[in-house]
């Protein structure tokens, strides 16, 4: 069945968003790429001291809601160090600034730029801008995805033997440790775990063929937007707990034929509790 935001949204108007949203991303990132001191420091913390805010994820997030309120006053925003507007056109954008804040704050490249438009509530555009590997990663609701110019596009899926598998953790010392515990058991089952520190990147990863397979617990609207709509458009199936879609509960994304058993694994695993 068609989506009937696809049917309702206007070819014009998704363009229009996927413009700025590229925009934005790119000044962002560049900003964040240029200006990054070497004296950076930790501004705040968030769910637990090693769960860190800098002075450039607030400087980010500034510059592109700025950005957004000049070009598109009427739109709501949800960002995640704390821009939240409501909005009476329909559109939401969702923003993580800096998402692989941690990699930023210890110059890792595995940081990216995440933005995602929504329309009455479904994501119809979504771009991840990582400046350190010169790679843009954008969709648009119903018409692919792409990495830079390139369409991308989901490996194949493995046996689930052969499943190259990323994943995340939190920051709060007790739910990392039954994560440890769920990686315990997965690891012996695949080809190999990887953990890079971006959940968007690694939604780009599944989209691009960089990686079978995605899940992580904990994640928030602005880690998953963007990355679940080029994910999707890749052609990977995104969801949570069998039946729900993804959440903060969990988050897996993966190729037919690998996504339902990882899923199932990932349920016999209580991957989905602290």
């Amino acid at each position: 069945m068609r989506s009937t935001v696809t049917a309702t949204t206007s070819d014009e108007l998704k363009a229009e968003l996927l413009e700025i949203a590229l925009d934005a991303a790119h000044r962002a990132g560049a900003f964040l790429r240029d200006g990054r001191p070497d004296d950076l420091g930790v501004a705040a913390t968030k769910s637990s001291a090693v769960d860190v805010v800098t002075e450039m994820d607030i400087a980010s997030e500034k510059l592109i809601t700025g950005l957004l309120a000049d070009r598109r006053p009427h739109d709501g925003v949800l960002g995640e160090e704390g821009a939240s507007v409501e909005g009476s056109s329909g559109v939401q954008w969702v923003i993580d600034p800096i998402d692989g804040t941690v990699n930023y704050l210890y110059g890792l490249p595995s940081w990216s730029v995440s933005i995602a438009a929504l329309k009455d509530g479904e994501a119809v555009v979504g771009v991840v801008h990582a400046p350190m590997r010169a790679e843009t990663y954008r969709a648009v609701l119903g018409q692919g995805a792409y990495v830079n110019d390139r369409p991308a596009r989901v490996r194949p899926a493995p046996a689930f033997a052969l499943a190259l598998v990323g994943t995340g953790f939190g920051y709060v010392a007790e739910r990392r440790a039954r994560q440890a515990e769920v990686v315990g058991h997965l690891i012996p089952q695949v080809r190999d775990i990887r953990r890079g520190g971006s959940a968007a990147i690694d939604l780009c990863d599944v989209a691009t063929g960089r990686l079978d397979a995605y899940y992580e617990r904990g994640l928030n609207p602005w880690d998953y937007a963007a990355g679940d709509l080029i994910a999707r458009e890749a052609g990977a199936l995104t969801g949570g707990r069998p039946g729900d879609p993804l959440s903060t509960d969990l988050t897996i994304a993966a190729p037919p034929g690998l996504f339902e058993p990882l899923q199932a694994r990932l349920e016999e695993l209580g991957a989905w509790h602290d």
